[in-house]
């Protein structure tokens, strides 16, 4: 594993919803408001490292969702669950005064706290959401259906699972798909902190277990939210990636976040990004970071 410039922060475990989850901290509470980070499918908390190498000396918490990093795997359960374990998590640590950033369905997380605890929360940066046109969600069938094989199995159930460590993980992503646009350091980070032990065959195995993955991606249609949006008071800014009308393929890189949904919020602001992928806390960590920070 190389050795990074992120400061290091401490590992942390507790049980919410009956299940264990992990967060790491850096830094002490203090005057500012705390950042809490949310990360995306398939990902894990240490995936916004290099956003927080851009944060300076703040008081930052970064959450593993269940079934994801170092938190509890289990059975596969709806986007309202992830939610709701972040809303918690937030009461269980007792957090006010939050700066929220949330990625991908880490962002519908963020967006399900704003309305369900939004008195925790100071402001919010929702990067590029999976929060669909409305449109979508009364659509009988999950778009990820196209994308299924003859045995029913979504693409990234049948992704390798298996590595001899972090190294050969990085040199098996490198360069291709969705990760070619990552920086190095991003890339290093999801692959040194996105695996764990094999005690079967001894090599290492996905933090996210490929079905539970695939599982997240079947469930995204299942659970509208904008309801509450508008109640909502704190800012809440929204970057959104470039976009299509039309996908034909399963393209990750594209962004999933209706145009309009900042203006369902009442101090919503809408920032479109089209140089940059879905993937943009792994592509431009410094222009992330301002916008958590506010200097944007």
């Amino acid at each position: 594993m190389r050795q990074s410039s992120v400061r290091i922060p401490s590992e942390n475990y507790c049980e919410v919803n009956g299940t264990r989850l992990c967060w790491f901290e850096w830094g002490k509470p203090n005057a500012e408001p705390t950042i809490l980070l949310v990360h995306a499918t398939g990902f894990h908390a240490r995936c916004w490292d290099q956003v927080i190498s851009h944060l300076g000396d703040r008081h930052i918490l970064s959450l593993d969702l269940r079934n994801h990093g170092r938190s509890a795997d289990g059975e596969a359960v709806g986007w309202d669950v992830y939610a709701n374990d972040l809303i918690a998590f937030m009461a269980a640590r007792q957090l006010s005064n939050i700066v929220l950033a949330g990625h991908s369905m880490g962002g519908y997380c963020a967006a399900t706290a704003l309305v369900n605890a939004g008195d925790r929360i100071e402001r919010a940066v929702l990067v590029d959401p999976v929060i669909m046109d409305p449109e979508v969600y009364l659509e009988s069938t999950s778009k990820h259906e196209a994308f299924l094989n003859e045995d029913a199995e979504h693409p990234v159930a049948r992704r390798r699972n298996q590595f001899v460590d972090a190294d050969a993980m990085f040199k098996n992503f490198e360069g291709r798909g969705s990760y070619a646009s990552w920086t190095e350091a991003a890339l290093h980070d999801y692959c040194d902190y996105g695996l764990l032990p094999d005690e079967v065959n001894g090599n290492f195995k996905l933090a996210c277990p490929p079905h539970l993955e695939a599982s997240i991606y079947m469930g995204s249609q299942g659970q509208p939210i904008y309801g509450g949006f508008q109640h909502v008071q704190v800012p809440v800014t929204i970057l959104r990636a470039k976009r299509v009308e039309v996908r034909t393929t399963l393209d990750f890189t594209l962004s999933p976040t209706w145009p309009e949904l900042a203006s369902q919020f009442a101090n919503g602001r809408d920032v479109y990004l089209p140089e940059l992928t879905h993937f943009m806390p792994m592509q431009a960590p410094d222009l992330v970071a301002e916008y958590i920070l506010g200097s944007r």
